[in-house]
């Protein structure tokens, strides 16, 4: 068990680096930043939930883990009874874009920016064709950064999302009950990656993969943080 600790204590500092150094996290929200956010958001979490999650699940040899991805895979793309109130997390963003002045057609005619389709093209590579366990840790270790713990100030205290729920309700002027997107995340996304993150202890030591999860972990939050990065700019270019 000690060794699985150590295996976690190193993912935990990737992470940790992960949120000190994404521009997104660090510098202040802006309309433009908050309505790219929603657009490639919106088109990631469908992407990210329908194919290449998937794709770990498919190639996962352990039932319960199998079942883990596929639910929070549903949860993201179909109907979470749990968190959502029976909605899909795609929609609750969209009906974030509104709260803040956008029309439904622009969210829905978005398309990916360039930083996005690359980000794609990495994960392809860093969730489908890679070992199962390597593509459990890509597939929770951005949901891992809504965890409490990393980087500094209100995102160390609350998480990204809680970090967000804060920026936007004070740039928006928006009331709690339309911020649910971000509150259901991060319950959601402590589930989820506290999920995976237990599947990495449990199977990294038996398998001698301690090094190889944490390489994919620091490859992986790597695209995040070029996709992020590539929203803040493309949110400023179209302000």
């Amino acid at each position: 068990m000690a060794a699985n600790n150590q295996v976690l204590r190193r993912l935990d500092a990737v992470v940790d680096d992960f949120c000190r150094r994404t521009r997104f996290f660090n510098e202040p929200m802006t309309k433009g930043r908050a309505c790219m956010f929603v657009m490639q958001h919106r088109l990631n979490t469908r992407q990210r939930n329908s194919v290449l999650k998937l794709k770990v699940a498919t190639n996962c040899p352990d039932w319960d883990t199998r079942m883990q991805i596929i639910g929070a895979c549903s949860q993201e793309v179909i109907a979470d009874n749990e968190h959502g109130g029976g909605k899909a997390h795609w929609e609750i963003l969209e009906e974030l874009g509104l709260h803040i002045g956008m029309k439904r057609a622009q969210i829905r005619a978005a398309k990916p920016l360039d930083t996005t389709l690359i980000a794609w093209a990495a994960w392809e590579g860093l969730m489908a064709n890679r070992h199962w366990l390597e593509g459990v840790g890509a597939n929770v270790c951005a949901e891992r950064a809504n965890v409490p713990g990393y980087g500094d100030g209100i995102i160390r205290k609350s998480g990204w999302f809680g970090l967000e729920r804060v920026r936007w309700k004070k740039l928006f002027k928006l009331p709690d009950e339309k911020l649910d997107f971000f509150e259901l995340h991060e319950e959601a996304d402590i589930e989820h990656s506290d999920a995976g993150w237990n599947t990495v202890a449990k199977f990294a030591r038996d398998l001698r993969m301690e090094d190889a999860v944490v390489e994919a972990c620091r490859r992986n939050l790597l695209v995040w943080r070029l996709y992020l990065n590539g929203i803040a700019a493309g949110g400023d270019s179209a302000a």
